[in-house]
């Protein structure tokens, strides 16, 4: 589903990645941990066109989409989850969710109804801003209004942060049920250990700007292991 092949990028003179490479099966859920400032957010904004890339190669499917503007991969079938969510507080739920379909180009045809019936929690909030909604609605509602553009591969970064655990759990439930309904393949940045192996079929540790080891979700009960490469027993 997608390959990136030594990807280099960073911010001005900055460099961050540096050679990062990884491949993801379709229908895979794969986690990415690491130390804060190891490029994971930079990783995943690289794959999604915010930040070009300047040098390697990213495929989608075969088609490579190194070149491509953020929208043309959506449009392709990509769909970003930024940390801090990032909606638009001033617009409505209901709102939110027309102008992601409106971003993909293509005319509702019934996906507000559909991504409503996966996010039951949203619907008597419709008519509500989205600055008034709660963290963790907030962040279901970054979720929808990604879906209801109709992904091939989501990449999320950091969901749980600042929600309440009951809403973690709920965040949980929904990918989960969403991986099984729509196969849907999904990249996780996380520093959650429950949260990314509940979900994560394999994990990938990046240090400096490159994905240096792969791990089973099991080893993230090795107190060692996760101090030496992720910073939190």
């Amino acid at each position: 589903m997608l390959e990136a092949e030594d990807l280099h990028a960073g911010y001005g003179a900055i460099p961050v990645l540096a050679g990062t490479s990884l491949t993801i099966a379709e229908g895979a859920f794969v986690g990415i941990l690491g130390h804060n400032g190891m490029g994971k957010t930079t990783l995943l904004k690289t794959l999604a066109g915010i930040l070009p890339a300047n040098a390697g190669r990213v495929r989608l499917a075969g088609e490579d989409i190194t070149r491509l503007a953020s929208h043309e991969r959506t449009r392709r079938g990509l769909g970003y989850v930024p940390q801090g969510r990032e909606i638009f507080p001033a617009l409505s739920v209901l709102d939110n969710l027309r102008f992601a379909v409106a971003a993909k180009g293509k005319p509702e045809s019934g996906a507000i109804e559909t991504v409503l019936e996966e996010f039951p929690r949203l619907k008597p909030l419709l008519e509500r801003a989205g600055g008034a909604l709660s963290g963790g609605e907030q962040q279901l509602l970054a979720l929808a209004r990604c879906l209801v553009q109709a992904p091939r591969l989501v990449l999320l970064d950091e969901p749980t942060e600042g929600i309440q655990p009951s809403m973690i759990e709920t965040i949980a439930d929904r990918l989960t049920a969403l991986r099984q309904r729509r196969g849907l393949t999904t990249i996780l940045v996380e520093q959650n250990l429950d949260f990314i192996k509940a979900l994560s079929d394999r994990v990938l540790i990046i240090q400096k700007g490159r994905i240096v080891r792969e791990v089973a979700p099991a080893e993230l009960d090795d107190p060692a292991m996760v101090s030496e490469f992720i910073g939190a027993a």
